[in-house]
């Protein structure tokens, strides 16, 4: 099991201040939730409602003793996109923290169903290494490349549908 890499506080601070007024009173979707602190913070900051996608099960239960009524699913995070979209629920904002250098900044984007999970208005990010940048090469959800942010080693970049 790779040990968790819990966003740091001055990037997790850049995150809430990019995203303004977009968490509260909207629905947040934390995929590879570690601790699920990001999910968490975000109900701190007026999040409606907070789902949880983490594979391993400890720290699924982990989240789940920290985030009320929330939705946490111990699932490998394909599986879960399925899961969400098979119920069709829809998310203001999808985080998204993979482990840094595995290639999930190119799968990511792609996963089967993804845009499913998107309203007209979704913002998707991703906190990844500054080392391996966010591609879009095999883009079937239509997704743009709004903006990437770097903080040292970790880099955020936010994306939304066309």
């Amino acid at each position: 099991m790779k040990d968790v890499r819990p966003t740091s506080g001055r990037v997790m601070s850049a995150l809430f201040s990019i995203l303004g007024g977009k968490v509260e009173g909207g629905i947040f979707l934390d995929l590879f939730a570690g601790t699920g602190r990001v999910g968490l913070e975000a109900m701190k900051r007026g999040a409606a409602g907070a789902v949880f996608v983490e594979s391993v099960r400890s720290r699924a239960d982990e989240i789940r003793s920290n985030a009320g009524e929330s939705l946490v699913l111990s699932l490998e995070v394909r599986r879960a996109v399925s899961w969400l979209v098979k119920r069709d629920m829809k998310f203001t904002v999808i985080f998204a923290d993979p482990p840094y250098n595995s290639g999930w900044c190119e799968t990511l984007p792609a996963i089967p169903g993804l845009d499913a999970l998107f309203m007209p208005d979704t913002v998707m990010v991703i906190e990844h290494s500054a080392r391996e940048p966010v591609t879009l090469s095999n883009n079937p959800h239509n997704l743009a490349i709004t903006s990437t942010r770097e903080y040292g080693e970790t880099c955020l970049t936010f994306l939304q549908m066309l």
